[in-house]
């Protein structure tokens, strides 16, 4: 054992204010600042006056930390349960997962911890682009010409520490923010600079400062010994390093089973959130699938069933996030192709959900100037939930969301709606609030609508048309009472199946015609077979042998192929007019080959 060592009182001060100087400074980073397999050295002021003991309780003080840092891993990893749950879910070990919303943002660093600081430490402060900076009241603003300082000697140096927070518009020094001791007093260490009058000067002061330049050794020499693991809990940090890619790897198979299913349109949940249990939903069972080939999932799986782990990236509230994530990044990229064509169209429909509220959808027309040939190409954005279908309501939802969207509306160079008054109207409807705006927005009303109203209007018009297509819906009302008289319509109509058809959308109504048209001894057959089969429902034995006189009529038989030749050619130019690169030019020539037909057949 050691002799102890007796200093003078001059000394025992001088060696308490240094060792407090010193531990200051180093806090948040001593914990892994020297490496396991070195003494530790402290700095060169202190080494005259930190003496064996005072070492020892430096190294008491780094195995306390990682001691602490062992047991929050330990009880993050603690499982509570067999299965995915429906509590609310985070990682274990990714903290960059939980920050990546507003980590980099300096104004939150005051109470990081030393993860959030590592991750930090390991990527360095991030810089946006193409900023517009707010300006005081005598127009001066923070400018990309501070990120930079000219030498003497003409060279130019990157400032790299210099971070601008665009939420309050002040700048930081990175690593005075992240090492800063209780001593300092520099606006850039704690609450912020906007002083842009004199930023230059007080900018060459800090970067000259004692405090600056510790600092910023203390950051180079630390981001160093983490990127080569070089750190007094090196092991430790393998340990969490390799951890954090086993659920990298986790994720990578999440996203892409959520990538999947929105991909096809398939839903996600059933009717629980168990693994290998009947009935968890088409994303539980991809999960399964992947678990039976892939060594991730298989380990991933092993550990939620032996109770290793709790949180598991599985439940209801991520699988939203992770679609919300991925909606978030496609809304970026068509943002980015729309703004690099500088010029679009909008096109706008309102139509009521499942829970009968209305809303109204926006697709953005545009040149797609990322393909090797460019195209116009058309892109939905999002729903607007609605409240007032009224013109001058409408046109308030939509310049909004263009200025949510961060789009121009003085761009917009068409507009596309219904035939709806609140629309097209020339007083007090969408398209004249907008182009009170802006000249230039030409309207366009959709031609796939209008000749859908075109052949209402002419099926109205004709007692005949009427007659003739109530009687097709009978047909299917019929049949679709009930299981047993479909499955009588299945076994005697093997082809295609009888439809109903939409109210407003009279070109699907060649879907319910075709049917019909092609298999009127079938659909007979299945009627007589029915008309046997009711012998206890005398309703359903009239209405059989009403229908089986009707598809023996020659008027019946003659309108059946007629109309299916109409609706056969509306619906061809309809699907055309409908796609996505369609012209105008194109347009009308689809619109005159229907008007061609028609004089043809007259």
């Amino acid at each position: 054992m050691l002799p102890k060592k007796h200093l003078s009182g001059s000394q025992k001060r001088k060696r308490k204010r240094v060792e407090d100087q010193f531990i200051e400074s180093q806090k948040g980073a001593i914990h892994k600042f020297f490496s396991a397999s070195s003494s530790v050295v402290p700095d060169d002021n202190t080494v005259d006056a930190l003496d064996i003991e005072e070492q020892g309780q430096q190294y008491q003080q780094i195995n306390d930390n990682l001691s602490e840092q062992v047991d929050d891993i330990d009880d993050a990893t603690e499982n509570e349960n067999l299965q995915p749950s429906c509590e609310p879910e985070n990682s274990i070990d990714d903290v960059q997962e939980a920050y990546i919303h507003d980590i980099f943002d300096p104004r939150t660093w005051g109470n990081l911890d030393n993860k959030g600081r590592d991750i930090l430490i390991e990527k360095g402060p991030v810089r946006e682009l193409n900023l517009e900076f707010s300006a005081d009241a005598l127009n001066r603003h923070f400018s990309y010409a501070y990120y930079s300082r000219k030498l003497s000697n003409g060279e130019v140096v990157d400032r790299k520490w210099l971070v601008y927070s665009k939420h309050i518009d002040k700048v930081f020094c990175f690593c005075c923010k992240l090492f800063k001791s209780s001593q300092s007093k520099s606006l850039l260490a704690h609450d912020g600079l906007r002083d842009w009058k004199h930023l230059s000067l007080r900018l060459k002061q800090h970067e000259n400062s004692v405090e600056h330049i510790t600092n910023m050794n203390t950051w180079n020499e630390l981001r160093l010994r983490l990127s080569k693991n070089k750190t007094i809990d090196d092991d430790l940090q393998r340990e969490i390093a390799k951890e954090r890619e086993r659920w990298r790897q986790v994720l990578v198979r999440i996203v892409s089973a959520v990538k999947f299913l929105a991909k096809h349109n398939l839903a996600f949940r059933g009717k629980n959130e168990k693994l290998y249990q009947d009935s968890n939903g088409n994303f539980l069972g991809t999960i399964e699938m992947m678990g039976e080939f892939d060594p991730v999932m298989q380990d991933h799986i092993r550990r939620i069933q032996n109770s290793e782990i709790h949180h598991h990236y599985l439940g209801h509230k991520i699988q939203n996030e992770m679609i919300s994530l991925l909606a978030d990044c496609v809304k970026q990229t068509i943002l980015k192709i729309i703004k690099d064509a500088k010029y679009f169209s909008v096109i706008l429909d309102c139509t009521p959900d499942v829970s009968h509220e209305e809303q109204m959808t926006l697709i953005i027309r545009c040149v797609n100037m990322s393909r090797n040939v460019p195209r116009v190409e058309e892109f939905f954005l999002e729903f607007l939930k609605v409240d007032d279908t009224s013109g001058l309501d409408l046109f308030n939802e939509l310049k909004n969301v263009l200025a949510s969207l961060d789009l121009n509306i003085d761009d917009v160079r068409g507009q596309g709606y219904d035939n709806g008054s609140n629309m097209k109207g020339s007083h007090q409807g969408v398209q004249k609030c907008l182009l009170e705006i802006n000249r230039k927005a030409l309207y366009m009303p959709c031609a796939c609508h209008s000749l859908n109203l075109t052949l209402c209007d002419m099926g109205k018009s004709c007692r005949q048309a009427i007659s003739f297509f109530g009687l097709i819906q009978r047909i299917y009302t019929l049949f679709a009472k009930s299981t047993k008289r479909w499955k009588i319509l299945v076994d005697n109509v093997p082809g295609l199946t009888v439809k109903s058809w939409s109210n407003t959308r009279w070109e699907s109504r060649i879907k319910s015609v075709q049917a019909i048209r092609f298999q009127t001894p079938q659909i007979r057959s299945a009627l007589i077979a029915l008309e046997q089969a009711s012998t206890d429902d005398p309703m359903a034995v009239s209405e059989c042998q009403s229908l089986v006189s009707a598809l023996e009529n020659f008027e019946f038989l003659v309108g059946l192929v007629i109309w299916h030749d109409i609706l056969f050619s509306i619906n061809k130019v309809s699907k055309k007019l409908q796609s996505k690169i369609v012209s105008i030019d194109d347009t009308l020539k689809h619109i005159e080959g229907v008007i061609s037909y028609f004089k043809k057949r007259n």
